[in-house]
């Protein structure tokens, strides 16, 4: 971001420095977290701190009952909880639209073969945890949240990649980013096809008159985002009223955007999204009472389920994937990568977080089961970036430096 200009005065008849420097040094900082995708992830982490430490306080019971506090008339006459998930998190399933058509037309998954390895790999990620979560929830309530631990959360991925630096070769970045946008595709597809409430045909049949006219936008040619931007707030008003959950119409909305216009779209979206709406989904969602009945329920089915879910099935999907493909030379490892990284992005894949909390509380109607989910998100995406930081931090110091030094070594050659 910009910095102010550095303002001067005079006291005294003496010229002086209006604290330019002092701010300089303060806003650095920020600058640099925020630019290297760190400052989101962390601002996640201290939201959910808050709000965990909030709920258990002296005014916790004030806390909770803040987020159930109803605002709206008529048929949007929500609770702060579902204008949050419902509303602005529909911006954010937008962006993950708008990121999917962008990679898709012209980015990392443009090209077939590019992307096969992400694509399957993401597929494996979704299947194994789902899969770990039937082990143990198979035949009791808990097991229509099986689709909980196959999200990746991108922000919190890639932040801790961010945060190990040079130790990451820019092409184990590339593939995570490939294979969470993948993620995210299948986790809204999955949100559309299993987490979607009775249908009302009239709203649903409005939905599709709307989207009809999107594209029709799009085929002729129309750049002016204010007509898209008018017919989204219609789509969305449908789609929550028609019983699919409205955040599918930010993704709807986002497949008909003109590609020339997304780049931009993304940047004016990329601050509100990361720094205002995820935060504020956070505080609302992880408003956790940790009660003494809660701490039990992190060893039945549900709880191991979504935990082991996470730490494990993601990167058993991941991993076990493509070993496959590479036994089976229909795929090469990503540049400079070795399977000690490959193994450690698959338990850093493994943090769940945002989609994971957000597919919890429409898997469960139990309030109870749900904070019991929560919970186990937290905690099984906690220990998968903690051992997948490990990993990824031995596999720096054994392969990742020798590559380095030999890349200066020609470097200097020239």
């Amino acid at each position: 971001m910009p910095f102010p200009p550095r303002a001067t005065g005079s006291v005294g008849g003496q010229g002086y420095l209006c604290g330019s420097m002092p701010i300089r040094r303060i806003l650095r900082p920020v600058r640099e977290l925020s630019e290297s995708g760190k400052l989101a992830g962390l601002l996640l982490i201290l939201a959910t701190g808050v709000s965990l430490l909030l709920a258990n306080s002296v005014v916790g019971a004030r806390y909770v009952a803040l987020w159930e506090q109803h605002v709206g008339f008529g048929a949007l006459n929500k609770s702060v909880n579902h204008w949050i998930n419902d509303g602005l998190m529909a911006v954010f399933f937008f962006l993950v639209g708008l990121e999917i058509k962008r990679e898709v037309l012209a980015g990392e998954l443009a090209e077939p073969r590019q992307a096969m390895l992400p694509a399957l790999a993401a597929v494996g990620g979704v299947i194994a945890p789902a899969l770990v979560h039937l082990v143990f929830t198979n035949g009791t309530p808990g097991a229509s949240g099986w689709a909980i631990p196959t999200a990746t959360d991108i922000a919190f991925s890639l932040g801790i990649l961010a945060l190990l630096g040079k130790r990451v070769p820019p092409s184990l970045r590339i593939f995570l980013t490939a294979l969470a946008i993948i993620d995210d595709l299948m986790a809204v597809l999955i949100i559309a096809f299993f987490y979607s409430g009775s249908l009302d045909g009239a709203y649903l049949g409005a939905a599709g008159g709307i989207l009809v006219l999107l594209v029709l936008l799009n085929q002729l040619k129309v750049t002016t985002l204010v007509p898209y931007l008018v017919l989204g707030v219609g789509l969305w008003f449908c789609v929550l009223e028609s019983g699919i959950h409205a955040t599918i119409a930010g993704v709807l909305l986002a497949l008909t955007i003109p590609l020339e216009r997304i780049e931009n779209i993304e940047h004016t979206l990329h601050r509100p999204v990361n720094y205002f709406i995820l935060p504020l989904f956070a505080l609302c969602n992880t408003a956790i009472v940790l009660n003494g009945n809660l701490f039990p329920s992190l060893s039945s089915p549900l709880s191991l389920g979504i935990g082991l879910g996470l730490l494990l099935g993601k990167p058993l999907g991941i991993v076990g994937v493509v070993a496959l493909l590479v036994r089976l030379n229909l795929a090469k490892l990503p540049a400079q990568v070795n399977w000690t990284q490959m193994v450690g992005l698959g338990f850093t894949a493994g943090i769940g977080f945002t989609m994971a909390i957000f597919i919890a509380t429409l898997a469960y109607g139990d309030p109870a089961a749900v904070d019991v989910a929560k919970l186990a998100v937290l905690l099984g995406s906690a220990a998968a970036a903690m051992v997948g930081a490990a990993i990824l931090g031995f596999a720096k110091n054994k392969d990742v430096l020798p590559q380095l030094a030999k890349v200066r070594e020609q470097e200097e050659a020239f």
